[in-house]
C-alpha cells in the first residue's frame, strides 16, 4: 500500500488523517459536491467520501510529494550519466537497424554494422566516463569519510589560505587607517 492510500485512510474515530475538501464546491454547482448519505451510494469507497459522518466528499491531490530516498547526483555526474544513456540508446537502435538490414539483405547493412561497432565503443566510453566522473567528484568534494581523504586536506588548505588572506586584508586596512589619521591634508 502506497503513502497516498495511507494518508487518506480514516482514523479510528472516523476522522481523516489528511484529506482535501473544497468548501466552495457546493456553491459552484459541482456535481456530487453536496451531502451524500453514505460513501457507498456515491460510487466511491467510504474512506474516499469521508465516511457517512459528515457526508462531504473529499478531493485528494493527484500525487503526494515524498522525500527522496537518495540524494541527488552531483551535476557533473548527472550530465555524464545522461550522455551515457543517450549513447547507449543510439547504440541499441543502430544495432537493431543493422540486424534488420542484414535480415532484409539491404545494402545499408554493412555501414550500419560498422557504425554500431563504433557507437558500441563510444557507449562503453560513456559508461566508464560516468564511473570516473563520480570517483573524481567524490575525491574532490570529500564524500569519502576516510582520514586519508585528499578532499579533507584540500579543504583545510583552502580554509588556511582564506584565513591568511583575511588577516592580511585586516592588517592592510589598519595600516591605511593609521597612516591617514595623523595627516591634516593629503598634499
Amino acid at each position: 500500500m502506497g503513502t497516498a492510500e495511507r494518508r487518506g485512510a480514516p482514523r479510528a474515530g472516523g476522522a481523516r488523517s489528511a484529506g482535501h475538501r473544497d468548501p466552495g464546491a457546493a456553491e459552484r454547482d459541482v456535481p456530487g459536491a453536496g451531502a451524500q448519505p453514505s460513501g457507498q451510494e456515491s460510487g466511491y469507497p467510504a474512506h474516499e467520501t469521508g465516511g457517512g459522518a459528515r457526508g462531504q466528499r473529499y478531493h485528494r491531490p493527484l500525487w503526494v510529494e515524498e522525500p527522496a530516498r537518495r540524494r541527488r547526483l552531483p551535476d557533473p555526474v548527472r550530465t555524464a550519466a545522461v550522455r551515457a544513456v543517450l549513447l547507449i540508446a543510439v547504440t541499441l537502435i543502430q544495432a537493431m537497424v543493422a540486424f534488420l538490414c542484414t535480415m532484409a539483405g539491404s545494402w545499408l547493412a554493412f555501414p550500419m554494422v560498422i557504425s554500431s561497432v563504433v557507437s558500441t565503443i563510444a557507449a562503453t566510453w560513456g559508461a566508464l566516463d560516468v564511473w570516473v566522473t563520480r570517483q573524481v567528484w567524490n575525491q574532490r568534494h570529500g564524500v569519502v569519510s576516510v582520514p586519508s581523504s585528499t578532499a579533507r586536506a584540500l579543504r583545510r588548505e583552502r580554509r588556511r589560505t582564506r584565513r591568511q588572506e583575511r588577516a592580511t586584508e585586516r592588517t592592510q586596512g589598519r595600516i591605511r587607517r593609521r597612516a591617514g589619521a595623523g595627516q591634516l591634508s593629503h598634499s
